[in-house]
């Protein structure tokens, strides 16, 4: 198990050293080591040459090809899973085992099945920490998502303005991620197929700004989707829509897709009092968001709405901040168990729905449904529906 002492920082190990690994999260590690509260002590990947290469370059003692030799042997606090989704559950099990709390980039994992079986890991764990400093404190370890959007200071201020019923009743939203990828994108040989990347841009694209919304809504109660594949030879759908109720009766959209050249990420939500849009692409800051009053909304709680206070941009940074402080805490971070299954729940429900041409309801999916294994129900072939034939082009 873990041996991480109180004050001391968490000795950190990144697995998957491609792109992101360089680009996201080795930056926000190296700004939290700086701080004192992380320090990253071993990277694994499955190429021996772009480990060295990774581990020279971040200056980072220990570098190997072997998941489980690591954590035998340097028994790390944290592990950054930073690899294609269909390893996730391997990985994150087998970190949670060796007592290291999981920190993974979306998507989480290919299934609700595999979710789960990732939070079961989690109950192991805990049964072996509670064994070992003979109390149950529920301290952890835990897996949490990477789910970064949810932390920036324009979520939280408007997270609170939300559930303080300051905006009236939510009654229309719109959740919007209309990216561009082109044929070279998917020449990776992961992305773009059921077994390895788990979906299309409902999963791997949108889901950033879909858990966005659920967390600023709340529960959701029921979804109806469409998906289908127009331009790429790919196994999966190139792009997803979907009319959602939520738990406090509000109706939403939300549209997915990798064609679109006009790049634009976008969350509306019409309350009674106003209607806060927030427009950006990747990540966004206290600017990006904009607040239109109702008529007759006084101007002081207005200027009070608008005022978002400290900037800090959503990032991989900003979660990591929060997640250090819940590891050390001994406390659930927002995004694991429950906080990150709502997701991926929707996310199935949504290709569920669009594969049956059925409504589907929070809580439907579960063992024993072909969805609950795979989000193409059991068919990797998939393809998308004909039209109709009253429906068909003249």
């Amino acid at each position: 198990m873990s041996s991480h002492r109180p004050n001391t920082p968490l000795r950190t190990a990144v697995v998957g050293t491609g792109g992101i690994a360089r680009s996201t999260h080795l930056p926000a590690l190296r700004t939290l080591a700086a701080d004192g509260e992380t320090d990253i002590v071993a990277a694994v990947d499955v190429d021996a040459g772009a480990v060295r290469a990774f581990a020279d370059d971040a200056g980072i003692p220990y570098a190997s090809t072997d998941l489980d030799a690591m954590l035998a042997e340097v028994r790390p606090d944290l592990v950054v899973l930073c690899t294609p989704p269909a390893v996730h559950r391997e990985q994150a099990v087998a970190a949670l085992r060796a007592g290291a709390w999981v920190w993974v980039e979306k998507p989480p994992c290919p299934s609700l099945a595999d979710f789960d079986a990732i939070e079961a890991a989690e109950r192991a764990a805990r049964k072996e920490v509670e064994k070992t400093v003979g109390r149950a404190d529920g301290a952890g370890p835990y897996a949490s998502v990477v789910f970064q959007h949810r932390f920036g200071s324009g979520a939280h201020h408007v997270r609170r303005l939300l559930r303080s019923g300051a905006f009236g009743r939510p009654l229309v939203a719109h959740c919007q991620t209309t990216w561009y990828r082109d044929a070279a994108y998917y020449a990776v040989p992961w992305r773009g197929r059921w077994a390895t990347e788990g979906g299309g841009p409902a999963m791997g694209h949108g889901i950033h700004q879909t858990d966005l919304l659920l967390d600023l809504l709340g529960p959701w109660s029921e979804v109806r989707g469409m998906a289908a594949r127009l331009v790429h030879d790919v196994e999966t759908e190139d792009v997803s829509t979907a009319q959602v109720r939520f738990a406090n009766g509000a109706v939403g959209t939300v549209v997915n897709s990798v064609l679109s050249p006009d790049e634009v990420s976008r969350i509306r939500i019409d309350c009674e009092r106003a209607t806060i849009e927030l427009t950006h692409l990747y990540g966004y800051r206290n600017a990006d968001w904009r607040i239109t009053p109702a008529p007759g909304v006084p101007e002081e709680t207005v200027a009070a709405w608008r005022d978002f206070g400290t900037d800090e941009p959503s990032s991989h940074l900003a979660q990591l901040r929060l997640l250090v402080a819940d590891i050390k805490a001994g406390r659930r971070h927002a995004t694991s168990g429950a906080g990150g299954r709502q997701t991926l729940e929707f996310i199935t429900a949504l290709y569920k729905s669009a594969f049956t041409d059925a409504p589907v309801r929070a809580g439907d999916i579960g063992p024993g449904d072909p969805y609950y294994g795979a989000l193409h129900g059991g068919a990797p072939n998939w393809a998308p529906a004909a039209p109709r034939e009253e429906e068909a082009p003249a």
